[in-house]
């Protein structure tokens, strides 16, 4: 499994927030009219660091969500930019997960995947290719006789129907090699353009799109990049601000983040590189202002 650099945990003491503390200090020391360091005894200056660094540790994931500012472009070439560096030093080198070893075996993993996760198919395939091992094989069954073998993926009714759907057009009008184009693949049973792009970005190298799964739909949407809930608007969303030569890498990036520190529930934000730039409002830690809306 790809590493990546992972964060130091911020200190729970608060002290890495010190330019906090100092600016309470001299907020206190002006309504006070005093300076900063009359009348104040070292016990006292300790005292008051320490509530406010509590102050400062907690409060950002209790506050209450604020909308963003109007001069605030989410989007903007320059906060994109810092995503993308953020995501190169988590993730430099990942890639798809699902196990393969030709185009054809990865469009029936990425079809298996559909409401199911990669380690549960990475658990069925090696059998399901060591007893049907060519696309020629699996054309001629009939959908029943593929059932018992996929489903533990769950839908494996409509997943059978999909795979020797797909099996058939490919060996009947593609000559029993997977089309390396969007226009061909989005004609064959069970695929969309989410496992198109994951064909074609993966095997084929070709950025004709950007994965929009669950992970990239909920965490495009933390980041404030989309506002949208249908996967193709997000699509285009993301294709409009995502260079193109990063777009193959950040759905990758993205998927990996999701399943390493950006949950669902209770994300990892201590530990994300991302997090001074995150403005989500259902993070669980924040050194930022929330912004309302933004969240999965």
């Amino acid at each position: 499994m790809p590493r990546g650099v992972m964060p130091r945990r911020p200190a729970k003491t608060g002290r890495h927030e010190g330019a906090m503390l100092n600016t309470r200090r001299i907020t206190v020391s002006a309504k006070s009219g005093k300076s900063p360091g009359s009348g104040v005894t070292a016990a006292t200056r300790s005292s008051g660091a320490a509530n406010v660094a509590k102050k400062s540790l907690t409060a950002p994931s209790k506050g209450t969500a604020s909308a963003a500012p109007k001069s605030y472009n989410p989007t903007s070439p320059e906060r994109v930019s810092e995503i993308l560096r953020g995501l190169d030093q988590l993730y430099p080198d990942v890639t798809c997960a699902l196990t393969h070893k030709d185009p054809w075996e990865l469009l029936v993993a990425t079809i298996l995947s559909a409401q199911s996760t990669d380690v549960r198919v990475n658990m069925v395939t090696p059998e399901l290719f060591k007893k049907y091992p060519t696309v020629r094989d699996v054309a001629k069954l009939e959908p029943q006789q593929l059932e018992g073998d996929i489903r533990s993926t769950g839908f494996f009714r409509n997943k059978s129907k999909s795979v020797v759907g797909a099996a058939r057009k490919v060996v009947n009008e593609f000559g029993g090699k997977v089309p390396d184009n969007m226009d061909d693949l989005l004609t064959l049973p069970g695929v969309a353009r989410k496992t198109a792009n994951v064909v074609l970005g993966t095997w084929f190298r070709k950025a004709e799109g950007l994965v929009v799964d669950t992970h990239v739909h909920r965490i495009s949407r933390r980041l404030e990049l989309t506002k949208n809930n249908d996967p193709k608007t997000i699509e285009q969303d993301l294709m409009r601000i995502i260079p193109r030569e990063k777009w193959i890498l950040f759905s990758h990036q993205v998927i990996w983040h999701g399943r390493k520190l950006c949950f669902a529930r209770s994300p990892k934000c201590a530990d994300c590189l991302l997090e001074n730039i995150c403005h989500a409002e259902d993070k669980t830690w924040s050194t930022v202002e929330k912004h309302k809306g933004a969240k999965a």
